[in-house]
């Protein structure tokens, strides 16, 4: 937490006026890197040379090569609803087995299944991103929740995995953990490399590369028109 904390002053510290705080989360790693609903998160991770493919832009948008598309929402439990489930429908709900953390057969898992939904295929081909979750609480107020974290090579990925969880696939077969988690924030972000930062004079004429990030961000999770507009995807103008 120390170090945590210290690097968030040098942040904030550098960005100055530049940026104003709306929000801020302190979460921690939870027993066997389980989220507070008791399920091991980010199982499927892709590793190594995957993991770059996954998260970094590269030579299909050479303006960004090297930058990365960055998720992030705050997301409240429904802790004790959660824990009033059965293991056996909390595990249906998931799609993966609680204690063991193996992924269940499709012959058993619903279609409404979490992992199932947050899956997106593009002509056959599963398109993976990195998710680097945080849960975060405080016992006294009865807050518990997820920070999700999530980086990605190109923002419609983003997008499709949030339209099938909160749409559904098809529309209607939504992702039943929303009915236990509430998305209260959800901001994109585009992460430029340094040397892309680097490269970038105080002269530079960069309005029309500002512009096209922009843009990206503002369909994938900025205006409230789109797949991202999460209250009323769900109804609930609080969220």
């Amino acid at each position: 937490m120390d170090l945590c904390f210290e690097l968030a002053t040098q942040i904030m510290t550098r960005l100055g006026g530049a940026v104003s705080p709306v929000d801020e989360v302190h979460g921690f790693r939870y027993f066997d890197d389980r989220d507070l609903i008791g399920f091991v998160d980010g199982t499927e991770n892709p590793a190594g040379q995957a993991a770059i493919d996954a998260a970094y832009v590269g030579a299909e948008d050479a303006a960004f090569a090297g930058g990365t598309y960055v998720i992030v929402q705050k997301y409240l439990h429904d802790l004790a609803g959660w824990n009033a489930l059965s293991t056996e429908t909390q595990e249906r709900i998931i799609g993966r087995t609680k204690l063991s953390d193996i992924e269940l057969d499709d012959a058993t898992k619903p279609s409404y299944a979490h992992n199932a939904l947050a899956k997106v295929v593009v002509d056959g081909k599963e398109i993976k991103i990195i998710r680097d979750n945080m849960p975060f609480g405080r016992v006294a107020e009865q807050e518990f929740g997820t920070y999700f974290i999530g980086y990605a090579r190109s923002p419609r990925t983003v997008e499709q995995m949030l339209e099938n969880m909160f749409v559904g696939q098809p529309a209607g077969n939504y992702d039943r953990l929303l009915d236990f988690s509430v998305a209260k924030t959800g901001n994109l972000f585009f992460v430029p490399s340094a040397t892309f930062l680097e490269n970038i004079r105080d002269d530079d004429p960069a309005s029309g590369t500002f512009q096209h990030t922009r843009r990206c961000s503002a369909k994938a999770g900025g205006e409230a028109r789109g797949s991202l507009d999460i209250g009323s995807l769900k109804g609930d103008p609080a969220s």
